[in-house]
């Protein structure tokens, strides 16, 4: 089994388990890094090894080629001049298998090694820097919330503003190093299934091909080579799509009002001091702490570095949470909580005002509570001019552009692709654009109809079907792919069924044109899977499952006919597969799966019958 999905939310909380994941991260990283050590090690050697044999070779032609045959007599036989003449013809032959071969070591050098070192430098060593800036900024900021937690209410009012900014600031620093160090390592583990293997595949090749000994076994490679690199190239396709859909996301993350959206999804969890009090005085311990709201239960974990002993969780059910009084403690940001197991309430502290209120405001307590607003972004409807609108642009499109080369892919200016939208959506008179009397291009088009597509306020192939659809996709068989996929369509809303079959027919003509376009429906899939599909929640999760949305698509286009020519038989829910233990679409040919070959002793008669016997 993988390791679980880092979501970029889990930065902000920082919870332990988030560090017991990220560490699991981090172990893997390390070993792919010593195993790429070893590869590259290897690999030299196997290449110096083969350039010390093509040495010797060519050392060896070069002494056949000067010794030349003295004859008795004044003429020769045809026999004697052919001897005479072969070890001229073997050196001649051996020099042309050595001349390639060192072309071939050379290139494999660059093949296996340049690209290897590459990946360990530019993946792995990015990685390990921002492995090294996130430490920084954490060990920073939590030693500044420490300090921060420990400064008297009596200070100057204008030093407590002053240190509230230093610790946002610093909050900040250190919520961006995690997003973006979280953000690195999830590429270096996806990039590492294409960008390790490409090179060991070309360079297996490569050593395959030198040998004319193992013809037989590069044919057999083939195949698998070709399947190999079918399956790699859309893994690279898929990756573009999900790393441009990630980078979106973080971006949003990355924005401080993104911790306020956040708690309106997520449990109530995070650091609290824990005032504690002793014979001699009074301690604060810091407790990783969740709060369940059904049941009112508040989970204790504790923090602190140097304990000797390890602490289990300590569970407190919750009766009512009260503020504490500025002038009635020597602490910011306290608030009491009285419990069911203490006769004496519990006194909290939180790491910030704004973190009081929304402990506060979870445990309802007596504290007033301000939500930030929301301002909701303005969403396209599934409506008559929705509909008008992509009939014109799949018409401009089929009309001038259908041959265009990366139609689709290509990206138009935001400027016009906007003019476009606010003069087509123009409440005032909506639809009155004629699209081929002005001076639209096809990218502009193209662009405007997916934006369209994309901001419909819920995607065209539903919220409620989406967890169905990726079900379907991610099936063993294909029959069955295909079928639930043509069932769970006719369960869309008719008006997302009849504008989803309308554009799935202009993609069809789209890729019917691939020879010239260079748009086949794996590429097509790639640009609509995350334009007709999206996940309620944008979690990390979601984006790792956009390459079964791409598929969900590429087999709409496939099996367009069959799909929107009629019903299925049966339109009752699909039964949820069995879990995937085996590749997702073709299982590729491999070498040590072929049927063992005999392989005679070499002979004169060998080769007399070479070609009869193979």
């Amino acid at each position: 089994m993988g390791h679980p999905p880092l979501e970029f939310s889990d930065c902000y909380l920082d919870s332990p388990d988030f560090r017991e994941t990220l560490k699991c991260y981090e172990v893997e990283l390390e070993r792919t890094s010593k195993f790429l050590k070893e590869l590259i090690k290897d690999g030299n050697s196997v290449i110096n090894a083969i350039k010390g044999y093509s040495v010797a070779i060519q050392k060896f032609s070069q002494t056949l080629s000067v010794f030349q045959f003295e004859v008795i007599g004044d003429s020769l036989t045809d026999d004697e001049i052919n001897i005479a003449q072969s070890f001229q013809e073997f050196a001649g032959l051996l020099q042309e298998v050595e001349h390639d071969r060192m072309m071939l070591v050379q290139n494999a050098s660059d093949l296996l090694i340049k690209p290897l070192e590459k990946f360990r430098k530019e993946q792995i060593g990015v990685t390990k820097e921002k492995r090294k800036k996130f430490e920084k900024d954490s060990e920073k900021y939590y030693s500044q919330v420490d300090k921060h937690l420990n400064l008297s209410a009596k200070k100057k009012e204008s030093q407590l503003q002053e240190a509230d900014e230093l610790l946002d600031k610093e909050r900040v620093n250190f919520y961006e190093s995690s997003v973006e160090y979280v953000y690195q390592i999830h590429q270096v583990q996806d990039r590492k299934k294409f960008d390790v293997v490409e090179p060991v595949l070309a360079f297996l090749h490569s050593v395959l091909t030198l040998n004319n000994l193992t013809v037989e076994m590069t044919q057999d490679f083939m195949p698998y080579k070709q399947e190999l690199q079918l399956s790699l190239q859309n893994t690279r396709n898929h990756y573009e799509s999900t790393r441009e859909e990630m980078v979106e996301l973080m971006k949003r993350m990355k924005h401080p009002s993104q911790i306020y959206k956040m708690h309106s999804f997520l449990p109530m969890e995070g650091y609290l001091y824990c005032q504690e009090k002793w014979a001699l005085g009074v301690s604060w311990v810091k407790y990783y702490c969740r709060y369940h709201k059904e049941g009112r239960l508040l989970v204790m974990v504790p923090c602190e570095q140097k304990t000797t002993t390890k602490q289990g969780p300590t569970q407190l059910t919750l009766k009512s949470c009260i503020r504490r009084k500025t002038d009635s403690i020597d602490k910011r940001f306290c608030f009491d909580v009285e419990i069911i197991e203490r006769n004496t309430p519990v006194t909290f502290q939180a790491l910030s005002e704004g973190d009081r209120k929304l402990w506060m405001e979870a445990m309802d307590g007596k504290e007033p509570i301000y939500h930030s607003p929301i301002h909701k972004q303005a969403e396209m409807e599934l409506n008559e001019i929705g509909f008008k609108f992509v009939r014109k642009c799949i018409n401009y499109i089929e009309t001038k552009g259908v041959t265009q080369e990366g139609v689709y892919r290509t990206v138009g200016s935001n400027i016009q692709v906007q003019k476009l939208l606010n003069a087509f959506f123009d409440p005032t008179n909506p639809g009155d654009v004629d699209l081929h009397s002005s001076d639209w291009d096809v990218k502009t088009i193209t662009s405007a109809l997916k934006f369209y597509l994309r901001s419909l306020s819920e995607p065209l192939m539903t919220y409620g079907l989406h967890r169905d659809l990726m079900c379907a996709a991610k099936s063993d068989s294909l029959d069955s792919r295909l079928s639930e996929i043509h069932s769970l369509t006719y369960k869309l809303p008719e008006k997302n069924r009849e504008m989803l079959e309308m554009l799935i027919k202009h993609l069809v003509n789209v890729c019917s044109h691939s020879e010239d376009n260079l748009m086949t429906p794996s590429n097509m899939a790639v640009i609509f899977g995350p334009t007709l599909m999206r996940a309620k929640e944008e979690t990390v999760a979601a984006m790792l499952d956009i390459k079964f949305q791409n598929i969900v698509v590429e087999i709409l286009i496939e099996d367009y006919k069959k799909i929107f020519s009629y019903m299925p038989e049966d339109s009752t829910a699909p039964p949820v597969p069995p879990p995937r233990i085996t590749p997702r679409k073709r299982q590729p040919i491999t070498i040590s799966k072929r049927p063992p070959r005999v392989y005679h002793a070499l002979s004169h008669d060998h080769f007399q019958h070479a070609e009869s016997n193979y």
